[in-house]
């Protein structure tokens, strides 16, 4: 009885463990863009162009990878049925004192399973 105890929780930390990497976009500083909160400083705009080349590698990346590899949004919203859909400012967001009130940001959807559903660059 214990050894098939054993022998259980071994197979599943085997497969826990054998995750999916996280997708390397050519161009893209993650730290750089982790650096650079709300895209006050400017620096997050200077990744763009790699990150809308690479945004359907984000599709489908579990909501704890997404925050690995982006860091923590700027803003989050849950909707209905367990909905969530996070923001990350490229240009100047709202926190940025004297910016302009409108600026580009990357909002991913994921949906109740916590998967990103949805990931595009618009215009706030």
């Amino acid at each position: 009885m214990l050894r098939n105890r054993i022998a259980f929780l071994l197979i599943l930390l085997t497969v826990l463990s054998c995750g999916k990497p996280l997708p390397v976009m050519d161009g893209f500083d993650s730290a750089l863009w982790k650096g650079d909160p709300y895209g006050c400083k400017g620096e997050r705009i200077q990744t763009e162009s790699a990150l809308a080349t690479g945004l359907e590698k984000i599709k489908g990346l579990k909501e704890m990878d997404v925050i690995e590899l982006l860091g923590r949004a700027d803003r989050n919203e849950l909707y209905e049925r367990n909905q969530k859909f996070y923001y990350y400012y490229i240009q100047g967001g709202p926190s940025c004192g004297g910016q302009a009130s409108a600026s580009r940001k990357l909002t991913i959807r994921f949906n109740a399973m916590g998967y990103a559903q949805v990931v595009a660059i618009v215009e706030d």
